[in-house]
């Protein structure tokens, strides 16, 4: 990857607080052009700078009342890919990471409630193939979320000409 430009910076820091912000207030805040601001925008997007696009839903409001980390370990830490292919297939695994520590794999899971956490633990989780163990913490209380800070940046004032 390149080295980001200062307006990517810019550009960053404003639709990382407000992804539904329109193009032209963007513009207004880089003093560049709507058309300027698209482009850095879908070269970031191509570049895998900006990944995704969304509104955060939270879990509870639809009924997940229960938010789990599972830390797995496997019986050979090679078996990750297929491990993680398999668990990509669970609507309820939201995250998983190859880490390093005690662990082979953390995953983030939403359940209804505990028993539906019991029921995809027994059933589907530790029925993978090469899953060797599991150690579940269950969140209580989520108190910081919030996407990763990007400077701000100063622009300079585009002078207009007549």
């Amino acid at each position: 990857m390149d080295k980001i430009e200062p307006l990517d910076l810019k550009i960053l820091s404003i639709i990382s607080k407000n992804a539904r912000i329109p193009f032209k207030d963007v513009a207004e805040k880089c003093n560049v052009s709507r058309a300027a601001v698209h482009q850095h925008v879908q070269k970031m997007i191509e570049d895998g700078i900006i990944e995704g696009s969304g509104y955060h839903v939270n879990p509870r409001a639809i009924g997940y009342g229960t938010s789990s980390y599972i830390g797995i370990t496997l019986e050979r830490g090679s078996l990750y890919k297929e491990v993680s292919k398999q668990l990509a297939e669970l609507p309820e695994v939201v995250e998983c990471h190859l880490v390093t520590g005690e662990y082979t794999l953390l995953i983030k899971i939403q359940c209804y409630n505990n028993e539906h956490l019991m029921t995809l633990l027994n059933e589907k989780i530790q029925a993978i193939d090469g899953i060797l163990s599991t150690t579940t913490l269950i969140s209580l209380e989520q108190t910081i979320y919030r996407t990763l800070h990007i400077p701000e940046v100063e622009m300079p004032v585009r002078k207009h000409s007549r």
